[in-house]
């Protein structure tokens, strides 16, 4: 019979974080917002019109 797995400590990785979440921490400054498309073929991201529900 296999032996059971020994209890670790939780892992202390600070580096595997996205900014927004460092951010909340307080480990980053808050991080600027990227500036719209200049493609004004792009279509915005908007959600669908009260009509289309």
């Amino acid at each position: 019979m296999p032996e059971p797995p020994v209890a670790r400590e939780p892992r202390r990785d600070t580096t595997a974080a996205d900014a927004g979440s460092l951010e909340r921490m307080g480990r980053l400054d808050e991080q600027p917002m990227p500036a719209p498309a200049a493609d004004p073929l792009l279509e915005p991201d908007l959600p669908p019109a009260p009509a289309d529900r």
